[in-house]
């Protein structure tokens, strides 16, 4: 079992990402906002996280940035998350930290299968 943060400011998304996680079997945290994913992280230390990039309050590609700076995280897997499909985009997340690049919607199975890759 894995501890995972959903970080995505629709809730509905994270709300639907958080069960389909803990329908696998995975213990699971969703954060709205990028302070509230902080907050998260520093609390729960997630093996992975899956990270929306276009969030309101915090750019998504820093936030990984932060996250790899917090002592004990900086092997955390990142998953960013992201309705934008352009080629920049992608590269931006990946320099930023984030280990892979999803486009939204994305595939359930392919979530699990990303999530379950251990660094």
């Amino acid at each position: 079992m894995l501890r995972v943060l959903v970080v995505d400011d629709n809730f509905d998304t994270a709300r639907n990402f958080y069960v389909s996680l803990r329908s696998a079997g995975h213990e699971a945290e969703f954060a709205v906002n990028g302070y509230g994913a902080l907050e998260a992280a520093h609390r729960m230390r997630p093996d992975v996280v899956l990270l929306d990039i276009g969030l309101p309050d915090f750019d998504g590609c820093e936030l990984a940035r932060v996250l790899r700076r917090v002592p004990g995280m900086e092997r955390v897997r990142i998953l960013a998350v992201s309705g934008r499909g352009r080629a920049e985009d992608r590269h931006r997340a990946l320099q930023a930290g984030c280990d892979d690049y999803l486009l939204k919607p994305a595939d359930p199975a392919e979530v699990e299968r990303l999530v379950a890759l251990q660094r």
